[in-house]
């Protein structure tokens, strides 16, 4: 079985979860603005525009995810959308997260909100006192379809050190759940 097809498996096992849903905002592959994936050598990757320029390249392969910048680290890849209760709920745990495990762990956050103008992430981050990259561009969609799909929000997707995904949230996780699964997947 291909990760695309055990995250879609897992996201369907795990819709009866809360979150937010929001028929607009929702992303579905119609959504999906053109493909702006970059071939590299038989390899396709998922450049993200973070609000502050920098750009975040993932690239998806058959042993998982390769996170360009983050190699050795566990990362914990988050949708979110700015109007989101939970969403926003929940930042509080993954700044303290980031920052407690900081060497070893990285959070990178996707917003799934069209057309968001930057100046208003950045008063977001500032005010939220976020201290992970947030990757702001139109490329969020459709790495979002590629994770297999982010119906309900938040969505997280837990990565261990080589790529591989080991847990998928969809609502609010409380944080000591959250270390416990970042924990586990250090030995992986």
């Amino acid at each position: 079985m291909n990760f695309k097809s055990m995250a879609l498996s897992a996201l369907l096992i795990v819709s009866l979860f809360s979150g937010c849903d929001n028929k607009k905002e929702k992303v579905e592959a119609d959504d999906v603005v053109a493909h702006k994936a970059v071939q590299q050598e038989d390899q396709f990757s998922f450049d993200l525009t973070t609000t502050d320029g920098k750009t975040i390249k993932i690239i998806p392969n058959k042993e998982g995810w390769k996170f360009v910048g983050y190699e050795n680290k566990v990362v914990l890849l988050t949708f979110f959308a700015t109007w989101c209760p939970p969403c926003k709920a929940e930042i509080p745990h993954l700044v303290a997260l980031n920052e407690k495990y900081k060497d070893k762990f990285a959070v990178i956050a996707v917003v799934v909100e069209q057309n968001k103008p930057n100046e208003q992430m950045k008063q977001f981050i500032a005010e939220h006192h976020i201290n992970y990259p947030i990757a702001n561009s139109d490329v969020n969609f459709e790495l979002a379809n590629a994770v297999g799909g982010v119906s309900s929000i938040p969505a997280m997707f837990l990565f261990n050190k080589t790529g591989q995904a080991v847990q998928h949230y969809v609502g609010a996780v409380p944080e000591e759940l959250l270390e416990s699964d970042i924990k586990k997947a250090f030995g992986n």
